[in-house]
């Protein structure tokens, strides 16, 4: 309810703002945010390391992804442009008779590449059981 003020001929509002129940309101929650905030466990993320494989791999296989998101394999000779289900069928063909994890499967992607283009290829890989997939990474200089 507005206050009212009576001076002279008549009576009139005062035009302000009670501020104490916004001040309650705004106290209430900071309590509230206070005590809940440690009760929200941050979510973990599990980063990979880097120079932590017990032995290097026998074998490597690059897959490489263009500017253009085409898709070319690079084993001990140059790189053959192939789709991504051959690529993985021969990848799948390589680690045949392989004890698990023998062979290493690197992905090289132009830095200009959208990110989805490679994390179809960790997808396929990955649903075709490859165990040992990383990303090639070029240090700063």
């Amino acid at each position: 309810m507005p206050a009212v003020a009576g001076r002279g001929r008549g009576r009139r509002t005062i035009n302000e703002i009670n501020m104490v129940p916004f001040i309650d309101v705004m106290l209430v929650l900071l309590i509230i945010f206070m005590v809940t905030a440690p009760l929200i466990a941050p979510s973990m993320i599990d980063l990979p390391s880097v120079g932590k494989a017990k032995e290097p791999p026998k074998q490597m296989v690059q897959v490489i992804v263009q500017r253009d998101e085409s898709l070319a394999i690079k084993g001990k000779d140059d790189a053959i442009a192939m789709p991504l289900d051959r690529i993985v069928a021969e990848i799948t063909r390589i680690q045949v008779g392989q004890p698990p994890g023998a062979t290493a499967v690197v992905i090289s992607a132009d830095r200009n590449v959208k990110y989805e283009a490679v994390v179809k290829v960790m997808d396929a890989l990955n649903k075709a059981g490859v165990q040992r997939v990383g990303l090639s990474v070029q240090l700063a200089k």
